[in-house]
């Protein structure tokens, strides 16, 4: 069980957090973006990270990774069978984290290459998100439950980025409870684990 990765990609460290979690026995091979070894072309030859090789099939999108890690093993109920509408509502916070917010974090952390609007501007235009989710972190210390769910771990490695570009403003911003939730997941075990170098 082979996963090829990148440390500091938001999809290789949530494909990382699923199988970690999930107690999966793999390898993570740290692979140079600038250099990509042939082996991870021959199994994906779009080359992006992450990739897991395993039981005799390639998997090449970090969600269905994390779903087939979850899959083998889930102890926390991550992926919220016990609650099939928060299941059902946490899916589509996961598709529109991965195409909107995602989005809009790279317009805000790389303002100078998209100078059609300030910093300060894409900022705001994420700051309605921002309100979505500490509104939902205001009823429960997870999105969707009292425990982390799928959802948690997929939307962490994107908002970690989005707090990363302005951290005097993140720090003070009015958002406590996405503020405790993502520091919450920053000093755990669990992520400073996925982390190590």
């Amino acid at each position: 069980m082979i996963l090829y990765s990148f440390r500091r990609c938001p999809w290789a460290m949530r494909a990382r957090l699923a199988l970690r979690y999930s107690e999966c026995p793999v390898e993570v091979r740290e692979v140079s973006l600038k250099a990509k070894p042939p082996e991870l072309l021959a199994l994906s030859p779009k080359g992006t990270v992450p990739v897991l090789s395993a039981d005799d099939q390639v998997l090449d999108e970090s969600l269905d990774i994390m779903r087939w890690a979850l899959a083998r093993h889930d102890p926390q109920d991550w992926l919220l069978h016990a609650d099939p509408s928060a299941a059902q509502a946490a899916d589509a916070l996961i598709v529109r984290n991965d195409r909107d917010f995602k989005a809009q974090v790279n317009l805000y952390k790389y303002a100078e290459r998209y100078p059609q609007h300030t910093r300060e501007d894409y900022r705001q235009q994420a700051q309605a998100w921002l309100e979505e989710l500490e509104g939902l972190l205001t009823q429960r210390p997870y999105l969707f439950a009292d425990h982390p769910s799928l959802a948690d771990a997929a939307l962490l490695p994107l908002m970690r980025q989005f707090a990363g570009v302005e951290p005097d403003w993140f720090a003070s911003a009015p958002y406590p409870h996405l503020r405790a939730w993502l520091r919450g997941w920053l000093e755990s075990a669990l992520f400073k684990a996925i982390m190590a170098r």
